[in-house]
């Protein structure tokens, strides 16, 4: 798990934590990890932290190795969560520089991390890989035109991959987990103006009302992660999607994909 040090990363490795799932917790800050293994430990949960840069390659590949030989077993399942916000603001006026960590961490992050697990996955014949993407990725966003392009990015990228694996029994898929209220939020909100107008106001009501539960989010990537979702693969599922259906089989996943018109 990238980027669960905090945010909806670390919602997602307390629930599969919550499942009974041994999770591998990779992020930049070692208090941030420390803090979320103490409180999958409290609750009786099996966890690894591992302080690790998603944008150095070598990093994510020893993570992954040390995991390995922790747990005895090859990653089964990887959710890439880390994720900057980037600058805010028209993007005329913002500096060339500010964005290299955007695509660094948002977009070879990605890159990285599914690098490193999918030779495993393919020798094994199994696998499951979940990217964290967001409205951005399917619908433009003023004022965040770094963010928004790199998400763009990654669900191309996770549909492109998709095909190049699907015959070796590995599952790639995009999860959009809504609105939730993160550092996120306060960084939209710091930037007023800049930000735009429904930023702020959409900012205002997730930091009131709390956004999207972690409940739906951690539904949605657990079945992503099941062998229920195996028929599912290069498509982009968002929370607020009517998904259950696809677990039924009542709707088709050629739907859900990046240039899909409506939900589902």
């Amino acid at each position: 798990m990238t980027g669960a040090g905090r945010g909806i990363g670390k919602r997602l490795a307390i629930g599969f934590a919550g499942q009974g799932a041994r999770v591998g917790l990779l992020a930049r800050s070692k208090a941030e990890l420390d803090l979320c293994h103490l409180e999958i430990e409290h609750a009786g949960g099996n966890a690894l932290r591992i302080r690790t840069d998603v944008a150095d390659f070598e990093q994510v590949a020893a993570a992954v190795e040390r995991m390995r030989v922790q747990f005895g077993a090859a990653v089964q399942v990887l959710i890439c969560a880390a994720a900057v916000q980037g600058p805010i603001g028209p993007f005329a006026e913002t500096a060339p520089r500010s964005w290299n960590e955007v695509i660094h961490t948002n977009l070879i992050g990605v890159m990285n991390a599914c690098r490193a697990v999918l030779p495993s996955m393919i020798e094994r014949r199994h696998g499951k890989i979940i990217v964290l993407t967001g409205g951005s990725g399917s619908q433009a966003r003023p004022n965040f035109a770094a963010y928004a392009a790199t998400k763009t990015a990654v669900v191309s990228f996770v549909e492109s991959v998709a095909e190049e694996v699907r015959d070796h029994n590995i599952q790639i898929n995009c999860m959009a987990p809504g609105s939730s209220y993160t550092h996120m939020t306060d960084q939209v909100l710091a930037a007023g103006e800049k930000a735009g107008w429904r930023e702020i106001e959409e900012a205002q009501q997730v930091r009131l009302t709390g956004g999207v539960t972690a409940e739906k989010q951690i539904e949605l990537a657990l079945f992503l992660a099941s062998e229920q979702s195996n028929h599912i693969s290069g498509r982009l599922l968002h929370v607020g999607d009517d998904w259950k259906k696809l677990r039924e089989g009542s709707v088709k996943p050629e739907l859900y994909t990046l240039r899909r018109v409506q939900r589902n």
